[in-house]
């Protein structure tokens, strides 16, 4: 008895101990940025009743945890420096090094601003290589997607600009931190916090979606974990039990084993497909399992240095293998496929490449738009053309549609990946986000404004800066004047930031991909979200609005005059005559138009609009060639003067 009562004192007394240590959030750690010239707020958690005491950079403060665990603090504003040591004491004492004061920006939103610059390294070979730099580093917030209210993010730390690291970073988040420090020379931070594919009513709390009730009740059944789990373990069931029997079924596997990958496999049944192209617009209706097979005559003077095989996008799943070796696989359509071959597995002369290409649903194939070859620092090979295919096995298409996007949900990633991060003072945020809101356009316009008041709220900085990427040209391009969500989606985005105080806008219509929703030119992006913020977060005196847009319109007989606003030094055709511009008469016919530049503005007309009534330029998911700049080089932004 006496030896169970000592035991129970000395757990008693660890459980005290642990329990009155001092403890910080993932963002407060070492080589954190602090933004400079304003109060910045500090938090962690002890014992209730604990006396926490903070040193930092010639402050001394001092505070007491609350009931609830939890300690605040405020440094008062400093310039911009370091870097310092912070030291915070209470029962333990926690030493933080290597801290710097600077800005502090928050970049957020879908798959754009998530995308990392290692998927545009080959684009970038000489930033990547000159991006040492201590004073821009990134801290990337990891978080599970749950409603449960937590008190820190999952995972992450803060680390300096190098060509290793820089690789992980956001593309977009990294080249805005270099514009900014090249531009004040001052230390940038940026806290990346962003969700592939989520929609803006994602990062909305249930108190800014109470005039979404659709939203709420979407939201709804899934706050209870139980049920959520439930619902996505029956998904996953349904999708393991797809595969299962498609590779059961699949006859280029024996046992799990790719046969028909290797280089000596009988393929006088095989027929041909063109590459790159999706089967179904070559015949082929098809959701499954499809291989493809190409000889590639491989030269010697090609072996001397590494080769890389180049497939572009794949929709949706490939395992890839030469001469029957596997190099490299990747799980859906937006990812590059870019696979560096084994040392010694190509051979001079004939080689095989086989693709196995799975299709969940959908059109399914190799897409257009990217590189086709192997390729190394001096050669290249061409790839596109006739391959052989054979069917391994047909399914029924996966009901992908019915799953539940746990991610995606209203609210999940407000309660995730931001509420945790929100008491962390910021100079502003950069927001790329918008593919996922296309359907609802309209809404849009009430919808991000209300989004941006939540944001402001919760980090109680009053309106801070809100920068916002208008979204790229995307798809197909139409031979016709074409609308649609892309278009009216740029439009509410632009009527955001003409509307609400401290919202700035970077346009990227000129810089997007027709078959590729990822596109990799991110420099162009970071920059113009600077040059937004020279003007909306810096109140730069000599930063022009980087932003002409439409003004108003005047008909003088069979044309319409186009005026603008923020005209900078003029007006540009770059690259030939003016293109995407389109009229309309009463009839709202919309018609292909020319136009000219002429003393600051830009006359419209088409021979077969005869009294013109509106006109639109650059109005449609991908206004290919659309090409009226100003004279600082900068897209002018798509426009309608009707309301139609």
């Amino acid at each position: 008895m006496k030896k169970k009562f000592l035991l129970l004192i000395l757990l008693s007394s660890v459980l005290i101990s642990t329990k009155a240590e001092v403890t910080l959030p993932k963002l407060i750690s070492n080589g954190m940025i602090l933004q400079r010239d304003q109060k910045v707020k500090l938090w962690g958690w002890a014992s209730p009743g604990e006396e926490i005491r903070i040193e930092f950079n010639g402050q001394t403060l001092k505070t007491t945890c609350t009931e609830s665990q939890r300690w605040e603090a405020t440094l008062a504003p400093m310039k911009a420096g370091g870097p310092y040591q912070m030291t915070i004491s209470g029962k333990n004492t926690i030493v933080l090094k290597d801290i710097l004061l600077g800005d502090v920006w928050l970049c957020s939103g879908q798959s754009n601003m998530e995308f990392l610059l290692s998927k545009s390294k080959e684009l970038y070979k000489t930033e990547v290589a000159n991006s040492t730099n201590s004073q821009i580093r990134e801290f990337s917030v990891k978080s599970t997607s749950s409603y449960a209210i937590r008190k820190d993010v999952l995972d992450g730390s803060w680390k300096s600009a190098n060509p290793q690291n820089v690789l992980g970073f956001s593309a977009v988040g990294y080249f805005f931190a270099l514009e900014l420090y090249q531009k004040y020379k001052v230390p940038i931070g940026i806290i990346h916090s962003s969700f592939a594919g989520s929609p803006a009513e994602a990062w909305m709390s249930d108190e800014a979606l109470q005039s979404y009730p659709h939203y709420l009740k979407k939201a709804a059944p899934y706050k209870e974990e139980a049920y959520a789990k439930s619902v996505l373990a029956k998904d996953k069931k349904t999708n393991d039990d797809w595969f299962a029997e498609m590779n059961k079924n699949d006859k280029g596997l024996k046992d799990r084993s790719p046969i028909w990958s290797k280089s000596d496999v009988d393929i006088s049944d095989w027929k041909t497909l063109k590459v790159p192209g999706v089967w179904e617009d070559q015949g082929l209706e098809v959701d499954g399992v499809v291989w493809l097979r190409k000889q590639v005559n491989v030269a010697a003077d090609m072996l001397s240095k590494p080769v890389f095989l180049e497939l572009g996008l794949i929709d949706d799943i490939d395992s890839t293998y030469v001469n029957g070796k596997f190099i490299g696989t990747k799980n859906n359509r937006y990812l590059v496929r870019r696979y560096e071959i084994p040392q010694g597995l190509l051979k001079v002369g004939e080689n095989t490449i086989v693709v196995r290409v799975v299709d969940k649903e959908g059109k399914g194939g190799i897409i257009a738009g990217k590189q086709y070859r192997l390729i190394n620092d001096d050669k290249e090979i061409d790839l596109t053309g006739d391959w052989w295919y054979k069917v391994g096995h047909t399914m029924p298409a996966m009901p992908v549609n019915t799953f539940l996007r746990l991610d995606y949900l209203p609210g999940i990633q407000y309660y995730s990946k931001l509420q945790p991060i929100a008491h962390y003072t910021i100079k502003g945020a950069a927001w790329y986000q918008g593919e996922a809101n296309t359907g609802k356009p309209e809404e849009y316009k009430t919808l991000l404004p209300a989004m941006i008041k939540d944001w402001r709220t919760l980090w109680g900085q009053g309106d801070f800066p809100f920068l916002v990427v208008q979204l790229a040209n995307y798809m197909v391009p139409s031979t016709e004047p074409q609308d649609g969500g892309w278009p009216r989606l740029r439009e509410a985005q632009q009527f955001v930031a003409n509307t609400i105080p401290n919202v700035g806008l970077a346009l990227a219509i000129d810089i997007g991909e027709t078959n590729d929703i990822h596109p990799l030119n991110k420099k162009d992006v970071g920059y113009r979200l600077a040059l937004s913020a020279f003007k909306v977060a810096y109140k730069d005196k000599n930063a022009e609005d980087p932003v002409t847009q439409f003004d108003k319109m005047s008909i003088d007989g069979n044309k319409i005059i186009v005026s603008f606003k923020n005209l900078n030094k003029g007006l540009q055709a770059k690259n030939g005559e003016l293109k995407q511009f389109a009229v309309a008469g009463a009839d709202k016919k919309f018609c292909w138009a020319k136009a000219i530049i002429k003393s600051g503005k830009v006359e419209v007309w088409s021979d077969k609009v005869a009294q013109p009534v509106a006109v639109r330029y650059a109005w449609a998911n991908n206004p290919e060639g659309s090409n009226l700049y100003n004279l600082n080089g900068l897209p002018v932004a798509p426009f309608r003067s009707d309301n139609w």
